[in-house]
């Protein structure tokens, strides 16, 4: 399993991360901050360590994002090919500044739109919290 896990701080803006493979994005003014996870998932795996802890200093405004893969990995499009990770990023930022009902908007349209006619394969979860 992939997941990726934050607990902030409200008192010092402090996002605390931990991920299976998965990242956590913050936008601050239009820019992207990715924090990679960990590079293993949860579960049994053979060269399992321990997850690392990450620290991120937030500021009023921030944008963070959590998602599992399953709006990248799905499949669609003119040739019927992955949504990938670009367009998911590109539509992230461009919103960030939008309120979280406009951004949700903007993400199931661009994830329809992509789908058409195509099955949906995987869970399609994307968090988003305004600092």
């Amino acid at each position: 399993m992939d997941v990726a896990f934050c607990s902030i701080n409200l008192k010092t803006l402090k996002l605390s991360f931990a991920g299976a493979k998965n990242p956590v994005y913050i936008i601050r003014d239009k820019e992207l901050h990715e924090i990679k996870g960990d590079k293993q998932p949860i579960g049994s795996y053979a060269a399992q360590e321990p997850f690392t802890n990450k620290e991120y200093q937030l500021e009023k405004g921030d944008m963070i994002y959590i998602f599992s893969d399953g709006f990248a990995d799905q499949f669609g499009g003119p040739k019927g090919k992955k949504l990938k990770y670009k367009p998911f990023k590109e539509m992230l930022i461009n919103n960030s500044d939008k309120s979280l009902e406009e951004q949700e908007k903007q993400l199931d349209d661009l994830f329809e739109n992509w789908r058409g006619e195509l099955e949906q394969l995987d869970d399609v979860c994307v968090i988003g919290v305004r600092i």
